[in-house]
């Protein structure tokens, strides 16, 4: 497949056109001074949260650019955004479009807003696994076998993810087509407003974000 393997950062930055820092981020700027001589005006896209692009740009003379994903990548369903650093060229911002958008959904943000995209987009699929398993529990309780639960309250958030983004509709007019009044949806729904499902997952968007920044302060 025309793989090339190296066991030396140096020697993979150097070979490389296109290089992506996949390091935790408290390594990010050592593996960056390391191979700082071997980057000069290419492509970085570092994949680390809390790690800013002026950061990295004190470091090396590369076009740096930040991108975080999250793990549906690996069935090319992810949720990607991206920001440009200050030698970014538009070529850049095509090309790395291409990229993450050969395994998902990219969107361009500024750096400033690079947290919430970590909060929402790479924690998020761990805050709708939550809410997977919540639901399977929920049908168990009710009767159903494990096996059965589990596999239609994954496919039950699967299809309505599918169905809020392929009929552009908004979530309230998504939750009208399914609650009647005095039914068992209005039921259910009074229950989570009750025990506060919504505000939980906002808190935990808003707690993630605020990890973000903490990282960042922490990795100037």
């Amino acid at each position: 497949m025309g793989i090339a393997t190296t066991a030396k950062g140096a020697e993979a930055a150097q070979n490389a056109g296109i290089i992506f820092i996949g390091v935790k981020p408290g390594v990010v700027l050592p593996v960056l001074r390391e191979i700082a001589p071997h980057i000069e005006n290419k492509l970085v896209i570092s994949l680390a949260a809390g790690i800013r692009l002026t950061g990295m740009e004190a470091v090396a003379g590369a076009r740096f650019m930040r991108a975080l994903t999250n793990t549906p990548s690996a069935i090319c369903a992810a949720a990607t955004g991206f920001a440009r650093g200050s030698r970014s060229t538009d070529q850049d911002v095509h090309l790395i479009q291409s990229i993450f958008g050969a395994v998902g959904v990219a969107v361009e943000v500024s750096e400033d807003q690079i947290d919430a995209v970590t909060a929402l987009s790479g924690s998020g699929p761990a805050f709708v696994y939550t809410v997977i398993k919540a639901l399977a529990e929920g049908g168990e309780k009710c009767g159903l076998s494990a096996e059965a639960a589990m596999k239609l309250a994954a496919q039950t958030v699967l299809g309505a993810a599918r169905l809020a983004i392929e009929s552009a509709k908004t979530p309230e007019e998504l939750i009208r087509m399914v609650v009647t009044p005095g039914g068992t949806t209005a039921a259910g729904l009074a229950e989570m407003e009750k025990f506060g499902t919504a505000k939980s997952l906002i808190a935990a968007v808003e707690a993630a974000t605020k990890r973000g920044q903490e990282m960042a302060k922490e990795n100037p």
